[in-house]
């Protein structure tokens, strides 16, 4: 069985975000997929400080990775039950775990999914906007013309067809993209901003682009991870 186990989002403790059940899975499993082998083992280790590191075997998947090499790797994995974790939140969900998900199912291994904290859902809760149709963009383009295009596609779709729109930013250059949409946007087109999720230094707000023109700089969410949305 693939098990997929989510993470933290951030700076918080395990008990506000991840159920009791979880450390069970991850205390039976030996063989895990994670996206960074360093960060995967103390995230364990919080799980369940008795886990002995070295009996585990870790397997590296990110944009670096080989997946046919990946592959040829876990061949005796494959015989046993597997987890997979990502960096932050839910694997497989904007996560290149969905690349082992889907050879799974390719040779009929069920696939479990463990409840814990996703950024995108709990940015679209928040938010205000429709939660019945939303996207999730991604990243948007980085040539600056390319960037403004996609922001008024995703502005003419949320106004068009009522459908939440979501992305983010690499988050140092989070109070770059803000100053943007402030440029870009329609001054009474709602933006959400949620930033650090589940943190004490959590930061939510919905208001119109002519509101957020007003609060510029905005530099409370450099650095950190945040998720913006158009609705």
């Amino acid at each position: 069985m693939i098990y997929l186990i989510p993470t933290t989002l951030g700076d918080t403790s395990l008990d506000n975000v991840l159920p009791r059940y979880n450390a069970g899975v991850i205390h039976s499993l030996r063989y895990f997929v994670v996206e960074n082998i360093r960060t995967a083992r103390r995230f364990l280790k919080q799980v369940d400080r008795d886990i002995v590191i070295d009996d585990l075997t870790f397997y590296e998947l990110n944009q670096h990775t080989d997946i046919n090499a990946l592959l040829t790797q876990m061949k005796e994995a494959w015989a046993h039950d597997i987890g997979v974790i990502s960096e932050a939140g839910c694997p497989a969900v904007a996560d290149p775990g969905a690349l082992i998900v889907a050879e799974a199912h390719r040779r009929h291994i069920k696939v479990k999914p463990l409840v814990g904290p996703s950024s995108i859902l709990m940015s679209v809760m928040a938010s205000g906007f429709n939660g019945q149709s939303f996207a999730f963009n991604g990243y948007l383009p980085i040539e600056k013309n390319d960037r403004v295009a996609r922001l008024k596609a995703l502005e003419h779709r949320a106004n068009a067809e009522h459908q939440t729109q979501s992305f983010i930013e690499t988050p140092y250059r989070n109070v770059q993209l803000v100053e943007e949409l402030c440029r870009t946007l329609q001054p009474k087109t709602m933006l959400c901003i949620a930033s650090s999720i589940t943190t004490d230094d959590e930061f939510i707000e919905t208001r119109t682009i002519a509101e957020w023109r007003k609060l510029l700089p905005l530099n409370r969410i450099n650095k950190k991870p945040t998720i913006f949305l158009i609705g």
